[in-house]
């Protein structure tokens, strides 16, 4: 009896001397003050006794890891809120800058009809049927010049050739007097000796 009592003190010696063992050598593989929440699970699952098919896992080892699960939420859900925050603002901003992107937009497209367009007398022209117009009026300006000019050039052979028809009217006219101042001389010497003859 003394036998098997001391047998099962050394057993009992043993064991706890192995879960001791045990435990050091998961407490130098991680602990519950470090380290990520899947390092905390995994040491307090290797530092956990078996019982049958359980585990036996220290009250104190669940409370600090319940502890560091519920800071490890608690700043998240700050950091989430934070996150929140963030976004919210940055959707602010770029609604904010949608809205003035709208504008700018609005006003571009107010500047290039501006700049398209341009008033006379008080009516809004387009630019380009301005300068259709302007090509038109060229155009038609144009024609009127070179049929003026067409008109001139055959008025001014006109004016001409009536020039020397002219003068040479005007040299037969000075020819045609002269010869009719010579007859009249010459009729008045005759009418004068056929005078001074009577006489």
């Amino acid at each position: 009896m003394k036998k098997i009592a001391l047998g099962l003190l050394f057993g009992i010696f043993l064991i706890s001397t192995a879960n001791i063992q045990a435990q050091e050598s998961a407490e130098s593989k991680g602990s519950l003050n470090s380290g990520t929440i899947d390092s905390q699970f995994d040491y307090i699952y290797s530092v956990s006794n078996n019982f049958q098919e359980y585990k036996v896992v220290k009250r104190s080892n669940l409370d600090k890891l319940q502890s560091n699960i519920l800071d490890s939420m608690k700043t998240m859900r700050s950091e989430v809120l934070q996150l929140k925050t963030q976004i919210g603002s940055k959707n602010d901003s770029i609604s904010s800058l949608n809205q003035v992107l709208g504008q700018t937009e609005t006003e571009k497209q107010e500047a290039i009809a501006a700049k398209d367009n341009f008033t006379i007398f008080g009516i809004g022209i387009h630019k380009a049927v301005y300068s259709s117009f302007m090509w038109l009026l060229v155009g038609a300006l144009a024609i009127a010049l070179g049929f003026f000019s067409f008109q001139y050039f055959r008025s001014f052979k006109k004016i001409r050739k009536a020039q020397k028809d002219l003068e040479e009217v005007q040299e037969e006219f000075d020819q045609h007097r002269k010869n009719t101042l010579d007859r009249e001389r010459k009729l008045k010497r005759e009418l004068i000796d056929a005078q001074m003859g009577k006489a």
